[in-house]
């Protein structure tokens, strides 16, 4: 076993300990504390996001992240037809303002907000148990996704935007994630159809890490940020999580839209 390819495992583990505290008390608290949780997450990650595509606007990026944390905020107490246009309306204003990539900057910043909106929907009207369930996939393709790429090795998934993720790691990420679904299938009445949507969530969550990942490409930086030691920053570990929310978001509003 080599030390370098393992060099980062440790800061990963405290960090990721570290976050799983709070982010474990907040799910758990729920309501004003949750999504004042959410609301602060999806701030820090416009924050980042300005800092990436327009490094010189650190006015704007103090912007961004206030109107995003309030937008994500407010949305979920508003009637349906209203979510969207609020969302909306912080990517608008940041990508009126930027000088390059307007439209990467406006796909990723109403993909903040929905994903910010996701995690609180699901938290508040499906419950702690399904959020606890979308968590466990995310983490599950996530741990088993780096250890069986960093143990396997292989051909590479995408080399050209994330050249360290292996297809052992995302099959061993859709194996975890069916395992979490099969758990979560045998202890609730959800049948054995959540072990193929445990799978598809875990697809949302790998296409949302590897969007970042070309984001980052596209802008030139290695990480969002250095909030976060051993991960970069707060949209280098919660890619993933958005795109899983922003998926059970989206197939909640075409199966259930009575529902959101």
């Amino acid at each position: 076993m080599s030390e370098g390819r393992w060099s980062d495992l440790t800061a990963r583990i405290g960090s990721a300990a570290v976050l799983t505290a709070v982010a474990g008390t907040e799910v758990w608290l729920g309501g004003l504390w949750f999504e004042s949780f959410i609301a602060v997450v999806g701030g820090l990650m416009a924050w980042e996001l300005v800092r990436m595509i327009a490094p010189e606007r650190r006015d704007l990026s103090i912007q961004m992240a206030v109107l995003t944390g309030v937008a994500v905020m407010l949305a979920y107490h508003l009637p349906p037809l209203y979510r969207l246009p609020v969302l909306i309306a912080p990517a608008l204003v940041g990508a009126g303002q930027v000088t390059r990539l307007k439209g990467l900057y406006l796909t990723f910043a109403l993909w903040i907000a929905l994903g910010g909106l996701g995690f609180i929907w699901i938290r508040e009207s499906m419950g702690l148990v399904w959020m606890l369930w979308l968590i466990l996939v995310v983490v599950a393709t996530d741990v088993a996704g780096y250890f069986v790429g960093k143990s396997v090795g292989g051909p590479k998934f995408w080399p050209r935007i994330s050249p360290k993720k292996t297809w052992s790691g995302i099959a061993g990420g859709w194996g975890a994630a069916a395992l979490i679904g099969a758990i979560f299938a045998l202890n609730t009445e959800a049948g054995v159809s959540l072990v193929l949507l445990s799978v598809v969530a875990s697809m949302s969550s790998q296409a949302g890490d590897i969007a970042e990942s070309a984001l980052k490409r596209r802008t030139g930086v290695k990480d969002s940020s250095n909030l976060i030691p051993g991960h970069g920053g707060f949209l280098d570990r919660f890619d993933g999580m958005m795109g899983a929310a922003v998926f059970v978001l989206l197939a909640s509003l075409i199966y259930a839209p009575g529902v959101t």
